[in-house]
């Protein structure tokens, strides 16, 4: 009995610590969704690891209706995991998720196979999973990750890492403060980072090229005015 008290007094702080809007212990207690269904979780999973399948899954089933988020009692959830605003979120039959872990609403911790055993995200420690994620299969995510709002993670991503997009990549480049802060105005952009990159291979090489026949005394024109516009309209966008 102490130990339940305990964890309940570590959830109702995770609340506090993870959501600033949290105003005060009755406000936790009563209106925060993603704190009931991890509630309902624990004692779904008790009954699920003694083999009462059926109890597990209805009680499961009633956490899905009251709160719009769907947990697997066979989900294994360590300590100080909070959900967000949590509708939609859902969190299949295999997943295991480390402590202090966080998940938005929308996210999703699915299975990519028919076949019984492991098909499901194995989270590491002080992971972030942003709203809409999508993570898919028996992948790892290292601790202290970082997964993006809207991104679709098919593969493992090692620890101190964020990733963004369909498919998820790696952002790189960016510190480890800015990746614990997960500030979704200031997420990486790596499909952009690789254009721009492009780019400036482009003018580098266009840049020696005219070196080349200036040498030779060759003068040709690469580029209508138009197609200029057009590039810097480019670079413009993705430097943005």
């Amino acid at each position: 009995m102490k130990n339940i008290f305990k964890t309940i007094r570590e959830d109702i702080n995770t609340v506090f610590s993870k959501d600033p809007a949290a105003k005060n212990v009755l406000e936790v207690l009563l209106f925060y969704p993603g704190l009931h269904s991890i509630w309902f979780h624990r004692v779904a999973h008790w009954f699920y690891e003694r083999k009462w399948f059926t109890v597990a899954r209805m009680i499961s089933h009633i956490s899905r209706f009251l709160t719009g988020i769907e947990i697997h009692p066979g989900a294994k959830i360590g300590k100080r995991f909070f959900i967000d605003h949590g509708m939609g979120v859902v969190i299949g039959e295999t997943a295991e998720i480390g402590d202090d872990c966080l998940m938005y609403q929308g996210a999703v911790l699915g299975g990519t196979s028919l076949k019984k055993g492991k098909r499901h995200p194995t989270l590491g420690n002080d992971v972030v999973i942003g709203a809409g994620a999508i993570v898919l299969g028996p992948v790892v995510i290292g601790d202290k990750a970082r997964i993006g709002a809207g991104s679709v993670v098919i593969t493992d991503v090692p620890s101190n890492s964020t990733v963004v997009g369909v498919p998820g990549r790696i952002g790189l480049g960016y510190t480890r403060e800015e990746i614990q802060k997960l500030e979704h105005s200031k997420l990486p952009d790596p499909i952009a980072d690789g254009f721009k990159f492009l780019l400036k291979e482009i003018e580098l090489l266009e840049t020696r090229v005219k070196k080349l026949e200036s040498l030779q005394g060759i003068s040709t024109e690469y580029e209508s005015k138009e197609l200029v516009e057009k590039r810097e309209e480019i670079k413009k966008e993705f430097s943005e």
